[in-house]
């Protein structure tokens, strides 16, 4: 999905994109290396700080639910797409797996 980068709304405080420990954990060992949230956290480049940890995020892209792939899910920390909606809806509900709501990818790399 392509976005012109001119309509891309404004950023939220990149130090609330991820607050869940174990997630932050993941990140921290390299099991998680994209976060997808409803709004934009982030610009590639960005620096954030984790439990003392640097990470910079690579890149930051909209997608839909509907596109999430097996390797998308994987990048996120989890086995298996599957394993992925059951935490999403999990987390959020099962009406928030909209396969048309568009989320928000931020790629992110331990520095």
């Amino acid at each position: 999905m392509e976005m012109n980068k001119q309509n891309w709304p404004e950023k939220y405080d990149i130090a609330k994109l991820v607050t869940i420990q174990k997630d932050i954990q993941k990140i921290i060992r390299g099991d998680k290396m994209s976060v997808r949230r409803n709004d934009r956290y982030a610009d590639p480049g960005d620096r954030l700080e984790l439990n003392g940890n640097t990470v910079i995020v690579e890149n930051v892209y909209p997608q839909k639910l509907g596109e999430i792939t097996e390797q998308d899910a994987q990048q996120e920390g989890y086995g298996s797409l599957e394993e992925y909606k059951n935490g999403i809806t999990k987390i959020h509900g099962e009406k928030v797996w909209n396969s048309d709501l568009i989320v928000w990818v931020h790629i992110l790399k331990p520095v």
